[in-house]
């Protein structure tokens, strides 16, 4: 059995299958499940498809590489993926026998810093938050101790009642800071209120490829793999009716009837070809 005239059409099955599949993208990389759950349920109400995949150094996400621009605007408009934040047993972790009070003042002031800032992000409508935190201490000696203090930043959106949120805040960070008790202390926290603006998914157009609705950037690398998809049973189907027509008895004489007799066929033949 000779493939010599089917040998043309393979190269172009190949290229179509080829086609067919998608530029795929890294949005993100090393991302813990949460994170990554929280991205793919947000890329979802926008209509973006985006792929999980695990590796050792964390998940990655996938998509197409048209969408990498949408997705990136949805993301930072959601302020995803959240800061990673660290607690005060991982900023205290012994990495050396010993530690210096400078090291011991800096691993204290940026783990009370991270807890608040993971605190403040359970408000409703909080993006993101940062606490900068100065604890008591003496510039120089025979100077005056300098105060506590703590500068905060929070991102929100949606309607934020800040009158209402902001006497919030600032008694909670107050309350956490050794020094700020108090009113004279509530009064020394500086809270900035950042509204930020919500992504809009622009219109999405649609195009109609054979039974398929797609985006129009997908709609060549669908019709492509539909054409190759197509060749592909049209090649077989072709195949098995020149196998039964010429190697099966009843088909064989059916064909004879209908369409004459087959060439024949020797093992020569099968050889030369």
């Amino acid at each position: 059995m000779t493939m010599k005239p089917l040998r043309p059409l393979l190269p172009l099955l190949l290229c179509a299958l080829l086609a067919g599949c998608g530029n795929r993208a890294n949005l993100q990389v090393g991302l813990n499940d949460a994170d990554a759950n929280e991205i793919v349920t947000l890329l979802n109400r926008y209509g973006i498809e985006a792929e999980k995949v695990t590796t050792k150094e964390g998940v990655t996400l996938t998509l197409d590489a048209d969408d990498i621009a949408r997705a990136t605007t949805a993301m930072q408009a959601a302020g995803l993926p959240r800061r990673a934040l660290s607690d005060l047993g991982k900023i205290f972790k012994k990495d050396s026998m010993i530690s210096t009070p400078l090291e011991e003042r800096a691993r204290y002031i940026h783990g009370l810093s991270a807890e608040l800032e993971s605190t403040l992000q359970q408000f409703d409508n909080v993006i993101s938050a940062r606490v900068h935190v100065v604890l008591p201490e003496r510039i120089a000696p025979g100077e005056p101790i300098q105060p506590s203090s703590a500068a905060v930043f929070v991102k929100y959106h949606g309607t934020v009642d800040e009158d209402l949120l902001l006497p919030r805040i600032r008694q909670l960070v107050a309350s956490s800071i050794p020094g700020l008790s108090g009113e004279g202390g509530r009064a020394k926290v500086s809270v900035v209120m950042a509204p930020t603006t919500a992504y809009t998914a622009p219109d999405i157009e649609w195009t109609d490829v054979g039974p398929f609705r797609v985006q129009p950037g997908s709609a060549r690398a669908l019709g492509m793999t539909l054409l190759g998809l197509a060749l592909a049973v049209a090649l077989t189907l072709a195949g098995l009716l020149f196998a039964l027509g010429r190697y099966h008895p009843a088909t064989a004489a059916w064909f004879r009837s209908h369409f004459g007799k087959p060439p024949p066929f020797s093992a020569d033949t099968a050889v030369r070809d």
